[in-house]
């Protein structure tokens, strides 16, 4: 029934398309397994993508030929530009999306990629003899052969649901939860453990009165996610903001005996970044209110997403306390929020290609490794499905550095100090973050994404454009002066010093007040040679003249760690003849393997000193 696949993907959330679609675009066959065709992709929680850091990876899966981009762009309903008053490294594209469109979207994409076919069933088990993974086992006794299998099982791995004192198992809601994958891996030496997450209620916008809330509105010119031709949105929709108080406070308290989390029936750590509205209120004693952002999920539903209001209490405390929220006193909920415990595996189990030590050719992604948010699952699942097929065609792996990409810095955290509760990327955990910024994503990685096959000629060609034609306006910048005649007026007007002599362009737009919009209008030399560049080129420029020297700084630190990074350590270099190691560090060094000096500086525990013995024992 079942030819043998190049690689089996199990699991169809973001984690899971990305991994297919990135496979089978580099030529491998694939096998999607999910348990339910008809929630493929599905946004099991808020109904948006990007955000501080998200944004940046989603721009890097685009960069790299991924699909997640693209869709995102196909079924926004607003788009912002988060943190525009920052510097450009805090920029970061956020889409409120439509939920059923994004999932549609995503499995007609599959469908229209080549080398990808489905089956809609739940895995047992994996196939394994010694220590290379075969195939799988399903729930209808199927075994399925395979090179290579992929594990993106989200938070289905024994799922258990909790509204107050209620439980049952569940992947999501009204889903069944996945047994016997985790049992197995045990058996086989993995160390598992649990995590948590939650959702909030959903709402009738019928019910809401949008009167007494503050109107949230998308960019006026919206930009998009993808360096591709996908159009940017021509519809947008409102979303709003609105506050929780003492009332809905002490309303919730009540249901606070019936908390599984707080009665402890809940033993799994949730996300530190997004608590629950009864966590919020616990923590944050001091604080009167909350902010809730109300989101609708689409253009042609009334459904709407209460992000701020995540809760697994009781389903009529939920109500009592929604009711007093300023906006929703006449609010109709369509289903209560929940929490969701799940099983996880230490990321630490993983190589950099996110393949296991333990089992050959076998690969884990997303939310399975403990990390919590849809693109931080769609760029493992992207790698993931790059790294197997790289690996069953021999070719050589594909590893992002910390210093290229926000991927790198997810996974490399992932690999090499773990993580106790759901990880979630932000701008703080990327030492370079000043390089790696959503505008050039495209220059960073497509060139990547290009010599492995994902990226098109047209698309690098494009790629080349944009880097020679924001040096062109570079170069005009620093080779043209304008008089103070011509300027000073500019100048004054937007409270930057005047000039006594001719300065050279590319000083004025290092100003913080200034930039090319403004000196266009007063040199016809420079406005004739934008009018040749569309707006993302001359950002490009601009950002490039006013950080100039950051950037030059931070060129320095990455090359004097360069070093550090391409000096490999040999897989079976042997820690313990090392005495000079301390304990811990020894023990990490063996549990963790790394890869490079680079990767064992950055183990919690591995002392500077630990390297320096190291460095000794290599030469």
């Amino acid at each position: 029934m079942f030819k043998k696949y190049d690689v089996i993907v199990v699991g169809a959330g973001h984690a899971g398309c990305e991994a297919a679609a990135a496979a089978a675009n580099l030529g491998s066959s694939v096998l999607l397994i999910t348990m339910n065709m008809g929630t493929i992709a599905q946004m099991s929680c808020n109904p948006a993508m990007g955000g501080v850091a998200k944004g940046q990876i989603v721009r890097e899966i685009d960069s790299l030929g991924g699909y997640s981009g693209i869709i995102s762009d196909k079924t926004t309903i607003q788009f912002r530009m988060l943190n525009r008053s920052k510097g450009p490294a805090m920029w970061s594209p956020r889409a409120q999306i439509d939920r059923m469109r994004f999932a549609e979207q995503w499995r007609l994409m599959l469908e229209q990629t080549s080398n990808v076919d489905f089956w809609q069933d739940t895995v047992t088990s994996l196939l394994i003899k010694g220590d290379i993974v075969l195939g799988v086992k399903t729930s209808l006794g199927v075994k399925i052969e395979a090179k290579s299998v992929i594990l993106t099982n989200g938070t289905f791995l024994n799922g258990l649901i909790h509204i107050g004192e209620k439980k049952f198992g569940g992947g999501r809601t009204g889903e069944k939860p996945a047994t016997g994958l985790t049992e197995q891996l045990v058996e086989l030496g993995f160390d598992s453990g649990r995590m948590k997450t939650g959702t909030p209620p959903r709402v009738d916008g019928r019910s809401l009165d949008y009167s007494k809330m503050e109107e949230q509105w998308g960019d006026e010119n919206p930009g998009k996610f993808s360096h591709t031709d996908v159009a940017v949105p021509t519809e947008q929709r409102c979303c709003w903001i609105t506050y929780t108080n003492k009332e809905v406070h002490e309303t919730l308290k009540e249901g606070f005996e019936k908390s599984p989390m707080f009665t402890g029936r809940i033993k799994g750590l949730g996300p530190r970044y997004c608590p629950s509205i009864e966590d919020k209120i616990n923590r944050f004693a001091e604080r009167d209110r909350h902010q809730i952002f109300v989101e609708p999920e689409g253009l042609n539903t009334v459904e709407i997403y209460v992000n701020g209001f995540s809760t697994s209490l009781p389903e009529d405390v939920q109500f009592r306390a929604l009711t007093q929220i300023k906006g929703f006193e006449k609010v109709k909920m369509f289903r209560p929020g929940y929490a969701i415990e799940y099983d996880y595996f230490p990321p630490t189990q993983l190589n950099l290609t996110l393949e296991t030590k333990k089992i050959n050719n076998l690969y884990f992604a997303g939310q399975i490794n403990g990390t919590t948010g849809y693109e931080e699952a769609a760029c493992q699942g992207f790698m993931a499905g790059i790294n197997a097929h790289l690996k069953i065609t021999n070719k050589h792996e594909l590893i992002l550095k910390r210093a290229e990409s926000y991927i790198g810095v997810l996974i490399d955290d992932l690999v090499t100090k773990g993580t106790e509760e759901p990880y979630r990327m932000f701008t703080s955990r990327a030492e370079h973050r000043l390089l790696l910024r959503q505008d050039n994503a495209d220059i960073r990685l497509s060139p990547i994404g290009y010599q492995i096959g994902l990226i098109s000629d047209k698309r690098m060609d494009k790629v080349k454009d944009k880097i020679n034609n924001a040096g062109s306006i570079v170069a005009y910048l620093r080779t043209h002066s304008i008089s103070p005649k011509n300027v000073n007026i500019l100048l004054e007007m937007n409270s930057s010093s005047t000039i006594s002599q001719n300065v050279k362009l590319f000083q004025l737009v290092t100003r913080p007040q200034i930039g090319l919009e403004q000196l266009r209008s007063v040199d016809p030399l420079l406005n004739n040679l934008l009018n040749n560049f569309d707006q993302e080129t001359i950002e490009q420029a601009e950002i490039k003249v006013k950080y100039e020297s950051y950037f030059e700084k931070e060129l320095e630190i990455v090359n004097k760690m360069k070093r550090m990074e391409d000096q490999e350590i040999n897989p079976e270099f042997n820690y313990t003849k090392l005495i000079s190691l301390s304990k811990e560090a020894r023990e990490k060094l063996l549990r963790i393997k790394p890869r490079t000096l680079g990767q064992a500086s950055r183990i919690s525990g591995v002392s500077p000193s630990d390297i320096s013995v190291i460095m000794v024992h290599m030469t």
